[in-house]
């Protein structure tokens, strides 16, 4: 007897005459129940090959246009600078001074980086051209205002880039298309761009992972490369047709990746800047993608300001100084060891010994900071000892417009010994960093909390920490409580946390904290001190994107408002001449 073998969909007969589909599961369905399908509906995993699309797609896209001059590539020898040389470290350390006899375990030592300081004449210094490619949501719900105020954006984006970064454009719906190649922006370029962005239309379902896909064909494709490269994805919805998504919390976004994208630890990869706009949103899914491939999220509120949005990533990804960077510290006295590292979303490494560290920052826009606080365990010394040198910081990193190798050596942490070191001030570069650190991972605990359903505990974490912030009367450390103040507000309230973008301004947040970079949460952008973590050419950016905003609202109302020109000195004499020649 012949076993008969029933279509997994619709249970019909898969008999002889009927066109089959048998996916990478082993899952076989009629052909045309699965039409156009990319995961199979059993058991929802991903197919390479989707039914009913020919195989012709491009594996990769390799038709991104020359560069005009080949990149930098740097020379095996590396250049030194101390001091006040291209990138700056300090070092703080807890307590300026530490009684001879007294031991310290867990004593904080803040290392303090600084990117290359943007040249006065940017417009005429060389910079790190950029290969960008935009993933941009076309699904129906982006119809009306939102579409416009994107090309909008999308032109304010094209106008900023020069003639050596390169562009892609991709949009995607219930599917996904590559618009235009990776060209330069060249007038040429340019106009192709103009026309492709003019071109979208909001219609259809939403489609990250296809999306993305396409983006990674292009920046995989390439056959050359810009000596920096980012890939900036905007939604206003949750994916639907490929995520599954789990009541009980436990939705796995990471299918939404490419694993070509994925930051693997091993050398540089292209970052996706992820962008959720509009409350509708998943940012979940949106902070997933940006902590998966090293880039940052940040969600439009106001959907007004996309444009100045967008023009503060792109300040920075226009003004990259550093690459591949990483800090190195040594031990240098008998008895000094490093416990820990905190340095948020960068990897570290301590010896098993604990006589040296790295952390890994990697890319740096210019005049961008990091700081890492390092425990570190201090033995006593003898009497006739005055100063304990306690580490030697250095940094090795690619300057990114020249290609060459960079190292350079920063201040050593050093404390006075003294006989007795009673009343001692506490250094407060080392305890704001402690406090930005505890206001980080306070961020993340009431995440946790807020997803468990304890947004009452969520609030209160968060309240505490704006208090302590407050209590110490530090300017920085008080527009740090402003933030924990508002984070406290939107997650207390379970509607708002999942309705309202309480959600999304506790991951935009952390993507903020844990990087050190700004992001925009809400209507503005996030950051300790004002935006601290902002840079010049990101401000600079963004107030070029204000005044041009305000230019054309100014235009618009102009054509709206204005009442029709007076009637010219040549039509007044000819209705004279009429109304003359009547009453003769």
């Amino acid at each position: 007897m012949k076993l008969k073998i029933s279509c997994a969909v619709c249970h019909g007969d898969m008999g002889r005459g009927h066109a089959t589909f048998t996916a990478e599961c082993s899952h076989t369905f009629h052909l045309r129940c699965v039409n156009h399908r990319t995961a199979c509906p059993l058991c929802h995993t991903s197919w390479r090959d989707v039914p009913g699309v020919t195989p012709t797609h491009a594996l990769l896209f390799d038709d991104d246009e020359p560069l005009e001059m080949p990149p930098p590539h740097g020379n095996n020898q590396a250049t030194t600078a101390a001091g006040g040389g291209v990138m700056v470290l300090k070092t703080h350390c807890q307590y300026p001074a530490v009684a001879r006899d007294a031991t310290r375990d867990g004593f904080a030592v803040l290392v303090h980086a600084k990117a290359p300081t943007l040249p006065l004449e940017a417009a005429k210094a060389p910079r790190a051209p950029l290969d960008l490619v935009m993933v941009l949501d076309v699904s129906g719900s982006m119809m009306g205002p939102k579409i416009t105020l994107l090309k909008q954006a999308m032109g304010f984006v094209i106008d900023k880039l020069g003639p050596d970064d390169r562009l892609s454009l991709v949009s995607f719906s219930t599917t996904a298309r590559r618009l235009t190649r990776l060209a330069r922006m060249s007038d040429a370029g340019r106009a192709s761009s103009e026309r492709a962005v003019e071109s979208l239309n909001a219609t259809g379902g939403t489609n990250i992972k296809e999306g993305l896909r396409e983006a990674a064909k292009v920046i995989a494709g390439r056959r050359c490369k810009n000596a920096v490269s980012a890939i900036i994805l905007l939604s206003d919805g949750q994916d639907n047709c490929t995520v599954r998504y789990s009541a009980a919390g436990a939705t796995d976004y990471n299918v939404l990746l490419p694993s070509s994208l994925v930051r693997s630890g091993a050398g540089s990869s292209t970052p996706v800047h992820a962008f959720g706009f509009g409350k509708d949103h998943d940012s979940a899914a949106m902070h997933t993608i940006a902590e998966a491939t090293g880039g940052t999220f940040s969600f439009i509120e106001n959907e007004a300001v996309i444009q100045d949005s967008f023009a503060q990533c792109i300040g920075g990804l226009l003004s990259v100084a550093a690459q591949e960077a990483r800090v190195s510290v040594e031990c240098v006295c008998p008895g000094v060891r490093v416990r820990s590292v905190k340095s948020g979303r960068y990897k570290n490494h301590v010896d098993a010994e604990g006589r040296t560290a790295t952390v890994d920052v990697g890319e740096l826009y210019a005049d961008e900071e990091r700081r890492f606080l390092l425990l570190v365990d201090m033995p006593r010394v003898a009497q006739d000892v005055d100063v304990t040198t306690l580490l030697k910081v250095s940094c090795a990193y690619r300057d990114a417009a020249t290609g060459q190798s960079v190292d350079v050596a920063g201040e050593d942490a050093v404390v006075k010994r003294p006989v007795e070191a009673a009343e001692v001030e506490p250094s407060m570069e080392v305890e704001r960093e402690r406090l930005r650190v505890e206001a980080a991972e306070d961020i993340a605990a009431a995440r946790a909390a807020a997803e468990r359903g304890e947004h009452a505990e969520a609030s209160q974490i968060l309240r505490h920490r704006g208090m302590a912030l407050g209590a110490t009367g530090d300017a920085m450390c008080a527009e740090l409580a402003m933030e924990m103040g508002e984070l406290s507000e939107r997650v207390g309230d379970p509607t708002r946390y999942h309705t309202s973008n309480g959600k999304a301004a506790l991951l935009s947040g952390m993507s903020s904290h844990w990087q050190q970079r700004t992001t925009t949460s809400g209507n503005y952008g996030k950051g300790l001190g004002g935006g601290g973590y902002s840079t010049p050419a990101m401000r600079k950016m963004v107030g070029m994107s204000v005044k041009a905003r305000q230019k054309q609202q100014q235009q618009q109302q102009f054509s709206t408002s204005t009442p029709p020109p007076p009637p010219s000195l040549a039509m007044n004499l000819m209705r004279k001449c009429h109304r003359f020649l009547r009453l003769k």
